[in-house]
């Protein structure tokens, strides 16, 4: 089994492979003593760890409005595929970024269609709710303005017929 480096020494041997310094695998390797295969196993392995994290991000980096993609479909959307290219390479932007965007935008319109018709049924079946409840509470007012009423009366006859006994 080989020398097991570091996690430290590695990476500081890994950044000098990098730019600024950019040094080859053969100077590193007699600088540092270390295997060329060693190195090349780090190098290789580094380029994979890098191009598995950079793959998922193929789009541009500045993070836009969704007037400002709008406007982009907009003046996109007569190009042909070379003037889009050029576009895109002015405005730091990729085609798939623009493709992606009119798919947003033509979600988002369909979810917005669909949920204006469950919010009018939606509305449509509230407002049955709400006429029934008013109907409901009309007639319970109605009942308990009678009970009272029937209250009222109820004591009166009392009264009445207890001054009528005492006399």
């Amino acid at each position: 089994m080989g020398t097991q480096y570091p996690k430290e020494r590695k990476d500081a041997i890994i950044n000098k492979m990098l730019p600024p310094q950019s040094m080859t695998v053969p100077e590193l390797a007699q600088l540092e003593n270390i295997p060329l295969s060693t190195l090349y196993t780090w190098r290789t392995q580094y380029l994979n760890h890098q191009s598995q994290e950079t793959i998922p991000m193929a789009s541009s980096s500045t993070p836009r409005s969704a007037s400002q993609k709008l406007t982009v479909i907009i003046e996109t959307s007569q190009l042909n595929e070379q003037d889009l290219s050029e576009y895109c390479r002015k405005n730091g932007l990729f085609t798939s970024d623009i493709d992606n965007w009119k798919a947003d935008f033509v979600k988002s319109s369909k979810n917005q269609s669909t949920n204006n018709k469950e919010d009018k049924a939606q509305l449509k079946q509230l407002r049955t709710d709400n006429k029934s409840l008013k109907k409901e509470l009309h007639r319970k007012e109605k009942a308990l303005a009678e009970a009272a009423a029937l209250l009222v009366l109820r004591k009166k006859w009392d009264a009445l017929w207890e001054e009528s006994e005492g006399e």
